[in-house]
């Protein structure tokens, strides 16, 4: 039997084809490129590189979701394609499902945690139980128990569930990085943080569960197949939100907007390949004809020695900065915070987180420049501890204003 799988839910691509018991080839990349730009590269060099004739693949499995919207519609486009034209079966893998089997035969309950943004994330529960031995070899058999179906949650939530199991969980996906602080505080049961080359989505998990799933009967017809996205888009939510809101005044409406944000949390985290359209826009509102456009902030942020981080505020980005190290000099190339969210942290905290990441990446000193007139922003770049060290006269046009050189270094430098 030999499966073609495909996975984009999230921000790995990967492929991978498996043959009976031998994964034959894969290839996965988690490094600020979109899926649109690599998936069928990575499938051509695949081909080429094991000699694969498609017409031998038995059938193509895919990532069914949850995960990213844009990702898995590229995934679930390119999965139909290829069923559609070649007559084949198509496999629909649950994402969660896939992640956890990556685990197969542990002792341990298994929990993949995938960012679902506004304090939610995409999980399950899953653990392994013996299902029967073959005498002649002493061989165990595993099954997977889904103790937990995949949905959408709180992190309290499934924390809560977690300690109701009372036993040790292994943790793995994007969701841990960014809850793990609340997840320590929030968990009573032992846990284990899965090592990086288990941690995140791959093709070969999926084409291992599609095997089980293709002897038990589970094939899904292409022409009909679409993810499972567990909730709404956030073009969706807000058009909803619109719809609801049509009846009120516009005083009601912006006093439920004020009360629906007061207990809004910030999230400072990287930026992803689908926050460039939102990030440029950002820019734009901000700087005008100065911004970044959207083909400069992915080619920035696709570079090694660039750092780029957003804070998100329920499911938007309302924030955005970036350093690039230049022989040891990081230059912070962008800050921007939405005016509707300014006077609230946001900057001094993305910054502070930036500076610690720019320095994992090699810059020993920063530099940034900043208009004259522009009194907040050096506010809080004096409090980071930037210290001014020239001026660019008449440097910035509409309006006309100069630009004072601020650098942050290290004792050492000094």
């Amino acid at each position: 039997m030999k499966i073609l799988a495909l996975d984009t839910s999230g921000l790995v691509c990967s492929v991978a084809v498996m043959e009976d018991d031998r994964l034959l080839s894969e290839f996965s990349i988690q490094h600020k490129i979109t899926h649109s730009e690599l998936l069928l590269p990575m499938m051509e060099e695949i081909k080429k590189r094991i000699s694969l004739d498609l017409k031998t693949i038995d059938a193509v499995a895919v990532s069914a979701g949850p995960g990213s919207f844009t990702g898995l519609r590229i995934g679930s486009a390119t999965a139909k394609g290829l069923c559609l034209a070649m007559d084949k079966p198509l496999i629909a893998v649950p994402t969660l499902d896939a992640m956890a089997y990556q685990f197969y035969g542990s002792e341990y309950v298994i929990c993949p945690m995938m960012d679902a943004r506004r304090n939610q994330v995409y999980t399950g529960i899953y653990s392994f139980v013996p299902e029967k031995e073959n005498e002649k070899y002493k061989e165990t058999y595993f099954s997977m128990k889904i103790i937990k179906s995949q949905e959408a949650v709180s992190v309290q939530e499934i924390a809560a569930e977690l300690n109701m199991l009372g036993k040790t969980v292994i943790l793995l996906g994007d969701g841990i990085p960014v809850y793990r602080d609340q997840l320590e505080e929030l968990l009573e049961v032992n846990y284990i943080l899965a090592p990086a080359h288990m941690n995140r989505q791959r093709a070969s998990a999926i084409s291992s569960l599609a095997q089980v799933y293709m002897r038990e009967g589970k094939i899904t017809d292409a022409d009909s197949f679409a993810p499972e996205y567990l909730r709404a888009s956030q073009a969706e939510r807000e058009a909803t939100e619109k719809k609801t809101e049509g009846g009120k005044t516009d005083t009601a409406k912006s006093a439920d907007r004020k009360k629906k944000g007061a207990g809004e949390s910030i999230y400072i985290r990287d930026l992803k390949a689908e926050d460039i359209t939102a990030a440029a826009e950002l820019e734009k509102d901000n700087l005008g004809k100065e911004a970044w456009s959207e083909k400069q902030l992915l080619e920035a942020s696709t570079r090694d020695d660039t750092v780029y981080i957003v804070a998100e505020k329920a499911g938007n980005v309302v924030g955005l900065c970036g350093v690039r190290n230049i022989s040891g000099e990081g230059e912070i190339t962008n800050v921007s915070v939405s005016k509707e969210c300014r006077g609230k942290g946001i900057a001094f905290l993305m910054l502070d987180k930036l500076l610690l990441r720019g320095k994992a990446i090699g810059c020993e000193a920063f530099t940034l420049e900043v208009r004259a007139e522009n009194a907040p922003a050096i506010g809080l770049y004096e409090k980071l501890g930037f210290v001014n060290e020239g001026v660019r006269p008449g440097f910035y046009d509409e309006p006309k204003d100069d630009a004072i050189i601020y650098w942050k270094r290290n004792k050492t430098n000094d």
